[in-house]
């Protein structure tokens, strides 16, 4: 326990801006978790919405001093980049599907004109 007035003091305020600063930065770390768990659940809509809150709240956070900005921008890039990663799984699922489905086309068709080949 400090017995100098002015270091009591600062022991008050910096008491003060911990339970302060701790709460933008619990609020920060659910956003982000709650984020990354809508991504991984391949919604894209939840996701972008949890994507969108998750930054605002690390925004805020380094606003205010609770995050270094370094921090607050290093967290986004990395939400971002699952976010685009996830929206490229989705692009190739949807692509490889009418790949399919062209590909089952073009080999009907090959079969149509094979028949139409022979009998004449």
């Amino acid at each position: 326990m400090a017995n100098i007035k002015s270091q009591i003091k600062r022991n008050r305020q910096n008491e003060k801006r911990r339970l302060r600063n701790r709460v933008s930065r619990g609020e920060a770390r659910t956003t982000v978790k709650k984020a990354r768990t809508a991504i991984e659940g391949d919604n894209p809509k939840t996701s972008k919405a949890a994507l969108m809150k998750a930054i605002s709240t690390l925004d805020k956070a380094a606003g205010k001093g609770v995050l270094h900005k370094n921090n607050a921008a290093r967290r986004k890039s990395r939400l971002m980049k699952r976010f685009a990663a996830m929206g490229s799984k989705t692009a190739k699922a949807e692509a490889s599907k009418v790949e399919t489905g062209i590909e089952a086309e073009s080999k009907k068709e090959t079969k149509r004109k094979r028949t139409t080949k022979k009998e004449a």
